[in-house]
């Protein structure tokens, strides 16, 4: 029998509909994915110049925490924008992903509540649902750019069972930014109520229209309570290298994050090594791919205005958008587009939103759009999802 554990989880919002796709494919359609966020832009030269340095002719376990040398290196690209952490505050994982399910073992208990913001990343839903732990769901709004509420609607939901709050910013799925007084508002309810703030940073650099990212280590007297999670995969475009991070200055954190690191032995070893030199020399190429992103971003934007009865705001960063489109349901349509509807053999494939709400029946008539193909193709695809919608109205 399968557990009851493995049944609460929910199929990906992104991946679920990969069977249709598959068909599709078969059929000689060609598909356009704006469903998930692998970026087409060329991993970065340093990070293949890091890993043809490794000439140890046996591929050892390396340190549960992570190498010393990479740890440094991401402590100093922290201190780069004043988070003021050491080494031994860094702890590497296999992707951010298991640095969530870390930090959900470590701070809650079977039944244990969580905060986020919704829509949310699909992960943080799914091991949460693994880790059995509740997540709250703090409303928000395609209307105002997904930016969070006052104190006043937030506070209500805390209760006895509450740990913590979980943020992304530059967010995933909306592609919002928080300014320094959302950050502020998250941490002053932290320090009042004693909960962790989890903050997942890893779209840091992608930023648009000169705004600033504010991390939560900017935010004076949270060294007790600030988490931060983030990963190389969309930074160095590198998301099979599976190197994420858990960075925090709470020594009690520090510890439990030791204790579930030697349980699965160690992270990537030559990964951590390509890194290290990306790192380095992240000035190189992080400035080309922002410009290219926001471009990709503004092609989206001014695509989807041009769709009758859709809706969406301005991403601030990330590479996404989550919009209203004029459908019922988003994830019949999107099913359609796979299995029925294609132009001059081209289709696309998009996530539905809703599987990124907690709030049952939330977000049937948005879609999250990734931006990560070519200028040309993205602007392709989205004329050709126009054209879909037509036809399926």
């Amino acid at each position: 029998m399968i557990s009851s554990r493995v049944k609460l989880i929910a199929p990906s919002p992104i991946r679920k509909l990969v069977p249709y796709a598959n068909e599709a494919k078969k059929k000689g359609i060609k598909i356009y994915h704006l469903n998930i966020g692998q970026p087409d832009i060329r991993t970065p030269a340093p990070f293949w110049d890091g890993i043809k340095y490794y000439k140890e002719e046996v591929l050892g376990y390396g340190p549960s925490d992570g190498f010393f040398f990479f740890r440094e290196a991401v402590a100093e690209y922290y201190n780069s924008f004043g988070a003021n952490v050491e080494p031994y505050n860094v702890f590497v994982t296999t992707g951010g992903s298991e640095a969530i399910l870390f930090i959900y073992l470590i701070l809650g208990d079977i039944g244990d509540e969580f905060l986020i913001p919704e829509p949310s990343y699909a992960n943080y839903i799914t091991l949460g649902a693994m880790a059995q732990i509740k997540l709250i769901p703090i409303p928000t709004s395609v209307e105002n750019g997904f930016h969070l509420p006052k104190a006043e609607k937030i506070e209500p939901l805390i209760t006895p069972k509450t740990r913590g709050m979980i943020i992304c910013t530059p967010n995933n799925p909306t592609g919002t930014v928080y300014t320094k007084e959302e950050m502020e508002l998250i941490a002053g309810i932290a320090k009042k109520h004693k909960l962790f703030v989890i903050s997942d940073e890893v779209y840091r650099e992608f930023l648009f229209d000169s705004r600033h990212h504010i991390s939560i280590f900017n935010i004076p007297e949270m060294e007790e309570y600030a988490i931060v999670i983030d990963s190389i995969s969309k930074r160095f475009s590198a998301c099979g290298a599976r190197i994420g991070f858990a960075v925090t200055k709470n020594r009690q954190v520090l510890e439990a994050l030791m204790l579930c690191g030697m349980s699965r032995l160690c992270p990537p070893t030559i990964e951590q090594i390509g890194a290290l030199q990306a790192f380095k020399k992240m000035d190189e190429f992080i400035p080309q791919m922002i410009k290219e992103y926001k471009r990709r971003r503004d092609v989206v934007y001014e695509e989807i205005n041009k769709i009758p009865g859709s809706f969406a705001c301005l991403p601030e960063g990330a590479f996404y958008v989550t919009c209203r489109l004029p459908v019922p349901d988003v994830e019949e349509f999107a099913k359609w587009m796979l299995t029925e509807f294609n132009f001059e053999g081209k289709t696309t494939m998009i996530a539905p939103a809703e599987g990124f709400y907690l709030t049952p029946g939330k977000g049937k008539d948005e879609v999250r759009i990734a931006y990560v193909i070519k200028e040309e193709e993205l602007r392709d695809a989205m004329q050709i999802l126009k054209k879909g919608i037509e036809k399926f109205r």
